[in-house]
C-alpha cells in the first residue's frame, strides 16, 4: 500500500510529499519504506521491518562474484562491519535504513570513499585509494570479505535466497 502526504519541509517549510509505502519481502518480513525529498536539498528515506524484532546479528562471507547479489536490508540501527577492510559503519542520529544487496553496501563504501578522497592528506589518501582497490577486487570475486550486520531492533538482516524462510544469516 502506498499513502503520499503532503507537509512542510523541515528545513525551507517548502511543501513537499513525504511517501510511505508498505512492501513484503517473500519469506521474510512486511516492510515500510518511507522518503521525501525537497528542491533545497533535504532527504529522508529509511526502512523498517513491520515485525517486532530481537536483536540480532547477521554475518555473510562474501566469496564470489555471485555473493553480490545476497540481498541486505539495513535497518537504521544497523551498524555494518566489513573487518577485512577495517570499515565499522555505525548509525548516527539521522541514520537512514536501506534495502539493496552486497554490492550496494560496497557502492555507498566507495562514495563515501571518493568524499574522503576530495578532502584528505596523503596518509589518509593513500588509505582510501588502497581500499578503493581492495573493494574492486571482491567485486570481481579476487578477494574474499566477511560483512557482517548488528542491529539492536532486529530490522537489518542478509537474505541469500528470499525464497528459503530459513536463511536470514
Amino acid at each position: 500500500m502506498r499513502n503520499v502526504l503532503r507537509a512542510p519541509c523541515p528545513v525551507c517549510k517548502q511543501e513537499i510529499e513525504y511517501i510511505y509505502q508498505t512492501e513484503t519481502i517473500p519469506y521474510f518480513s512486511e516492510i515500510l519504506i518511507e522518503s521525501a525529498t525537497c528542491p533545497c536539498g533535504w532527504r529522508m528515506a529509511d526502512a523498517f521491518i513491520l515485525r517486532e524484532g530481537q536483536p540480532n546479528r547477521c554475518e555473510y562471507a562474501v566469496t564470489c562474484e555471485d555473493d553480490l547479489c545476497v540481498r541486505v536490508v539495513r535497518g537504521s540501527a544497523g551498524t555494518v562491519t566489513v573487518p577485512e577492510l577495517g570499515i565499522v559503519i555505525r548509525p548516527g542520529p539521522a541514520a537512514e535504513g536501506y534495502i539493496t544487496n552486497i554490492e550496494g553496501v560496497l557502492d555507498r563504501i566507495e562514495d563515501v570513499l571518493d568524499t574522503a578522497l576530495r578532502t584528505s592528506e596523503e596518509e589518509e589518501r593513500d588509505r582510501a585509494l588502497a581500499l578503493k582497490e581492495q573493494i574492486a577486487l571482491v567485486k570481481k570475486g579476487q578477494a574474499r570479505i566477511t560483512l557482517i550486520i548488528e542491529d539492536p531492533s532486529g530490522n537489518s538482516a542478509i537474505i541469500k535466497n528470499p525464497g528459503d524462510a530459513t536463511e536470514k544469516r
